[in-house]
């Protein structure tokens, strides 16, 4: 596991509406914590840093642009030089520009952190394996909520957020721990 000095980190949706209770309860409530630290390693290496936010185009989503939920958390905030990529599906590379601007950069691998890991989370890493970028998904800087399947049977948010990274890990992309890529940089 090598992390190349410039493998952008894409943090998806850390905005103040993933917060509301309405989404119900949640698995990973380390994930903020995890996520900060890469974002910290990032900054400090200089490495790029891409902030995916989500601007619904759903009246009732916590991401509608017209209500305060659409903005970024505080410690979550933009720094100077960082990218930002706003999206209207949970896929960050759809509609957005963000393959093209990956490509002119010359960044080919892409770790992925943010929420939630059974939507926004695997719709991008899937798509970045597809296209061909190697992808990492950060499982413990990740989160997802409790969630009925098909059929009405209810799931854990750690039975999403399980079932979500096995349908990633050696498919599109490699699911690692934060620890993991910290300790080996």
């Amino acid at each position: 596991m090598e992390l190349k000095t410039n493998a952008a980190l894409i943090i998806i949706d850390q905005q103040k509406g993933i917060l509301h209770p309405k989404l119900g309860r949640r698995n990973n409530p380390q994930a903020e914590e995890r996520i900060l630290e890469l974002l910290g390693h990032w900054r400090r290496t200089g490495r790029p840093v891409i902030h995916v936010q989500h601007l619904s185009r759903s009246v009732d989503s916590v991401f509608w642009p017209q209500q305060s939920g659409v903005e970024f958390q505080e410690r979550f905030q933009p720094s100077i030089g960082e990218w930002l990529i706003q999206k209207q599906v949970p896929d960050a590379f759809c509609s957005t520009g963000l393959e093209a601007s990956l490509r002119e950069a010359g960044i080919d691998q892409l770790i992925i952190v943010g929420v939630a890991t059974h939507n926004s989370v695997e719709s991008t890493a899937r798509t970045a394996g597809n296209l061909g970028f190697e992808a990492w998904v950060v499982e413990d800087a990740c989160f997802t909520f409790d969630k009925a399947d098909f059929f009405g049977n209810a799931h854990s948010a750690e039975e999403v957020h399980a079932m979500s990274l096995g349908n990633l890990h050696g498919e599109y992309a490699t699911v690692v721990s934060a620890a993991s890529i910290l300790m080996n940089d």
